[in-house]
């Protein structure tokens, strides 16, 4: 057996794989015999055609099956041997066949070859999230909304208020057409963009008030006109937090608003501790990969893509909304998926240069540490859940990310800045 490695990019080879009759000979011969067993041939018992006939029926077929399995049985053996590191599967471009010979040629991705820039001179701000008593207030008063109840008022709207009315359209003139008419429209003000024109004219509005308002189209189509007619505007009242209400809401978790309270800004900064957490890490990547500009394989950048596309899916509910171009979509995910692709394959060399492993001993303590958590399973059950073949890779591939972050943290420096709680979380 010969081969000829030839380096087309820093992310493609091509494999040159020149064999013997000596070392397809065996798997040709059993390929053939086969093909001999279950050809019928006109004229001839089925299994006693000759040789060469069967050859020149089926032997394309018989050169392109070997074809593959020498492939498949060589490639392996030669990354092994050579250190080559596939970043996809190894196709075949081309073979050729004789009696004495067989040349295979085949295309793969490769993990690229690079070093990872020091990076213990790094400086990282890490943002520390104050929880504020009103931020606790704030939260337990969205709690509530689902619990309020919409009353009508005899006063202006307020942005949070809800209005409703009968909605016309207007012609040229600026007279209602009876066709185009919407009865009891209700607006939710709050869930409106701030910029939106009903939000903007309904908004200070009481109930017997009449408004008109402009909506733009999008394009160059002439902006719509509307008249609202409002009948009432309701808003929504919250009840108050009390111990009966506290066990109606947690479902008899908590007895008390004291213990419901403390339970609130627990939750708040919990996740807040998760949110500085993906934040620092986020910062980390883009700065690594800033400075270790890699190139991604383009098998790797395709399967991130449609990561992010199936994880978009999954937010709108499982699918994408009929007329959605989900190739255009696919697309603009490209730069994002390069930039996980090339993350993957830094972090990657930072384990193999630190050699970084996962043991069971890693795998247990793991369990030990999530049962803690877990309400429902023991330390030993999610043991042994982890080390199953089923779910083996994926802890691994977990307990070894925060290794490598555990690693980078350690060397480099990480400053903390008190921030309020962003506006729109809740």
């Amino acid at each position: 057996m010969q081969k000829n490695i030839k380096n087309i990019s820093e992310t493609e080879q091509e494999l040159e794989i020149i064999l013997s009759a000596e070392d397809f000979g065996t798997e040709y011969a059993q390929e053939l015999d086969e093909a001999k067993r279950n050809i019928q041939i006109k004229g001839f018992r089925k299994g006693h055609a000759p040789a060469s006939l069967i050859k020149k029926l089926a032997g394309p077929s018989i050169e392109a099956t070997i074809a593959e399995k020498m492939a498949s049985k060589y490639f392996g053996e030669i990354a092994e041997a050579e250190n080559i590191k596939p970043a996809s599967r190894a196709q075949i471009i081309d073979f050729t066949f004789t009696p004495d010979e067989l040349t295979i040629r085949l295309n793969y991705e490769i993990h690229p070859e690079f070093e990872v820039k020091d990076f213990s001179a790094y400086t990282f701000t890490k943002n520390r999230y104050v929880v504020t008593d009103a931020d606790i207030d704030r939260e337990i008063k969205l709690i509530l909304k689902g619990h309020g109840t919409l009353v009508s008022i005899d006063e202006a709207a307020l942005s949070t208020d809800t209005v409703i009315g009968d909605v016309y359209r207007l012609d040229d003139a600026g007279e209602p057409e009876e066709d185009q008419k919407t009865e009891n429209h209700h607006f939710t003000l709050e869930y409106l963009p701030e910029e939106n024109p009903f939000r903007i004219a309904l908004t200070g509005k009481k109930a017997g008030e009449s408004v008109e308002v402009e909506n733009e189209e999008k394009g160059s189509q002439p902006a719509s006109r509307f008249r609202v007619v409002i009948s009432e505007v309701k808003r929504l009242e919250l009840p108050e937090l009390t111990d009966e209400l506290v066990k109606e809401i947690s479902r008899a978790r908590f007895e008390s608003v004291t213990d419901f309270t403390a339970d609130v800004r627990i939750q708040i900064e919990e996740h807040f501790i998760q949110k500085t957490d993906e934040e620092i890490l986020e910062s980390i990547s883009e700065k690594f990969i800033e400075d270790n500009p890699v190139p991604a394989p383009n098998s790797m950048i395709a399967s991130f893509s449609k990561m992010l596309v199936e994880n978009a899916k999954r937010q709108m509910g499982g699918s994408f909304p009929r007329g959605f171009d989900e190739n255009q979509f696919s697309l603009a995910m490209k730069p994002n998926a390069e930039k996980h692709a090339q993350w993957l394959l830094i972090s990657q060399k930072i384990a193999e240069d630190a050699t970084l492993s996962v043991t069971d001993e890693d795998i247990k303590a793991y369990a030990n540490k999530e049962a803690e958590k877990s309400e429902s399973m023991s330390a030993e059950e999610l043991e042994n859940t982890y080390l199953s073949t089923e779910f083996r890779d994926y802890i691994t591939d977990t307990i070894l990310k925060e290794k490598i972050y555990d690693l980078i943290k350690s060397k480099v420096t990480i400053t903390e800045e008190e921030k309020p709680l962003p506006a729109h979380e809740g």
